[in-house]
């Protein structure tokens, strides 16, 4: 009996790494667009974006919340940028962006 539920137990943490290294690398995933406006004041970015599967959401143009408003530096409108994106706290944010050429 011992054997079975530790048997139980391995192969339940298998399956959570697992899942859990899956949602990371979808959270990692990066995604193409094009910078429609900057608001610094605001700490947000309107991006016009292809598909985010990790999201759910189809091509569009949406304003993000920054995580780091150092990232908005980075940027202008016009900039093409690979990105990532997550739901944090029921609003859609930036994570991470760089420019692209």
């Amino acid at each position: 009996m011992k054997r079975i539920a530790l048997a139980l137990i391995a192969a339940s943490l298998s399956l959570s790494s697992a899942f859990a290294d899956e949602a990371h690398h979808k959270q990692g995933a990066s995604i193409e667009g094009e910078v429609r406006k900057v608001d610094k004041d605001a700490k947000k970015i309107t991006i016009k974006h292809g598909p985010m599967p990790t999201l759910d959401m189809p091509a569009m143009t949406m304003v993000f919340q920054v995580k780091d408003p150092a990232i908005l530096d980075k940027v202008k409108a016009g900039d093409k940028v690979k990105f990532q994106a997550e739901k944090l706290g029921g609003a859609f944010t930036v994570t991470g962006m760089e420019p692209t050429k």
